[in-house]
C-alpha cells in the first residue's frame, strides 16, 4: 500500500489512510522473517517483531474499542504477561493469526471513525470509568497514529539488524 493522497484534506480521511498505511508497513516489516527471527530479541529491551505486532493488535483495540466505543473486550491487557509485565506471545500464536488480528482491528476503527465526529469525548463504561477524562476520537487517533509511527521504526531497525532489510 502506497502513502495516503496528498490530496485528502477530510481529517478523519486521513486518519482512516494512514492507519491503513501504517499497519501495512508493520506487516511488510514483517513479511520473510522465519519463525525463529520473529520470535528472537535483538534489542537489549528484548522484545520480539511478534511481540511487538501483537502490542499494536491490543494498543489499538484498547484505544479505540474499548476506549473510545467503550466496547468490554476480553482481555484488553492479553499482549501483556501480567506476572513479567512485558509483552507476550504464547508459542500456539502464529504471524498469520496476528496479521488477520490486526486487519480485524483496522476494521473496527474504520467503522468507528465513520460513525463518529473527530470532537467526539470517549464513551465512558470501557477503558475510561468517569466524565471529564475521556479524550475525544481525535486525540485518541493521534495518539494510536504516533504509536504505529514509534513501532514501526522500532521494525526498522530490528528488521536491518536482522538481514539488512531497510526503508517502509
Amino acid at each position: 500500500m502506497a502513502e495516503p493522497p496528498k490530496s485528502l484534506s477530510d481529517p478523519s480521511e486521513l486518519f482512516v489512510a494512514y492507519l491503513d498505511w501504517e499497519r501495512s508497513v508493520i506487516a511488510r516489516k514483517l513479511a520473510g522473517l522465519t519463525e525463529q527471527e520473529l520470535r528472537t530479541a535483538v534489542l537489549p529491551s528484548g522484545w520480539t517483531p511478534i511481540e511487538l505486532l501483537k502490542h499494536l493488535v491490543y494498543m489499538e483495540q484498547r484505544w479505540l474499542v474499548w476506549g473510545f466505543a467503550a466496547q468490554q473486550v476480553p482481555s484488553p491487557w492479553g499482549d501483556h504477561d501480567l506476572q513479567t509485565e512485558r509483552w507476550h506471545v504464547g508459542p500456539q500464536e502464529t504471524l498469520a493469526e496476528l496479521l488477520a488480528a490486526l486487519d480485524e482491528v483496522g476494521q473496527k476503527t474504520r467503522a468507528i471513525i465513520a460513525g463518529a465526529k473527530l470532537e467526539d469525548p470517549a464513551a465512558i463504561g470501557g477503558r475510561f470509568q468517569e466524565d471529564g477524562v475521556a479524550p475525544s476520537l481525535s486525540w485518541i487517533l493521534f495518539h494510536v497514529l504516533q504509536e504505529y509511527a514509534r513501532h514501526a521504526g522500532h521494525l526498522d531497525v530490528v528488521r536491518e539488524l536482522i538481514d539488512g532489510d531497510t526503508g517502509e
